[in-house]
């Protein structure tokens, strides 16, 4: 009997510590979940044109500050960029997505005219295929990604890539672009806006669909630092909330579910040993 009630006894601790196990990661697994909303740009559906850097519809618009850092470059001074941070705010309007985004730049560079002078630039890269995520320097050959490139000296383009050095310029250029400097020194300020029909021209192109969420990465270039190519600053991915909620199961609905199971397995484990020890005493 004793074998017996010892081998129960450490059945239920046993089972008490892997339910308290899961009360646990309950509390804590949903705060890794709810990083993923901390780089969410929203993207509202707003009746006004947003063409334009000033257009009112861009009051509706909330905006998400995106850290920026150096990219990993072989370049000399690659770690060397002036830009920490873009507002960035999204909407669709009238079969259109819109981008705009906002950033500190003591002095408009708009020329390239000889090999020591850059122009600012900034660009908005997606991936081709949005239900996977790309690798962030470029993609890779198997899986593309676009990039809305504009500068503030050659206008705008739109690239394909399979990973660093191996941008294409597609055909039938389909992003626009409005863009202003204002201010100077501390209150200087980039303004460009993007903007491309939700629906692609053609192949290779990203599918702005309601359908899933899309994956978004930034990038800009201080011509005043010298900055082209790959020494620039770039942002980690982020994403517009487009689809009907979060990809896959609701991890945090589960999580708690499964606490509250556990918690109401504890109790009623709890209850029969009291219930047991107190029969075996009363024997």
């Amino acid at each position: 009997m004793m074998g017996i009630d010892s081998k129960t006894n450490r059945s239920m601790m046993a089972f008490v510590v892997f339910a308290a196990a899961l009360v646990l990661a309950a509390g804590v697994v949903p705060m890794l979940v709810d990083a993923r909303p901390a780089r969410e740009i929203p993207a509202p559906t707003v009746e006004q044109n947003l063409s334009g850097v000033d257009a009112p519809g861009w009051s509706d618009a909330p905006a998400a500050e995106v850290p920026l850092a150096a990219a990993p470059s072989g370049l000399p001074n690659a770690k060397s960029v002036s830009t920490d941070a873009v507002d960035v705010q999204a909407a669709r309007s009238d079969g259109q997505l819109y981008l705009r985004l906002e950033w500190h730049d003591a002095q408009a560079t708009e020329t390239a005219d000889d090999p020591q002078t850059f122009a600012d630039a900034a660009a908005v890269q997606m991936p081709v295929d949005t239900s996977a995520q790309p690798a962030i320097a470029m993609g890779s050959q198997s899986n593309l990604v676009n990039v809305w490139y504009w500068s503030a000296d050659t206008g705008t383009e739109e690239l394909l890539a399979g990973g660093p050095g191996s941008t294409t310029l597609l055909g039938n250029q389909s992003v626009q672009t409005w863009a202003e400097h204002t201010g100077s020194g501390e209150n200087g300020t980039w303004t460009v806006v993007f903007s491309r029909p939700v629906d692609p021209a053609s192949d290779n192109r990203t599918a702005v669909t309601s359908d899933r969420d899309l994956d978004v990465a930034f990038g800009v270039w201080d011509g005043t630092n010298a900055e082209r190519s790959g020494r620039k600053a770039v942002s980690q991915w982020y994403y517009l909330p487009l689809g009907p909620g979060p990809g896959g199961a609701p991890f945090e609905s589960i999580l708690w579910a499964v606490a509250g199971i556990a918690i109401v397995a504890v109790i009623v484990v709890t209850i029969q040993g009291v219930r047991r020890a107190r029969a075996e005493g009363g024997a």
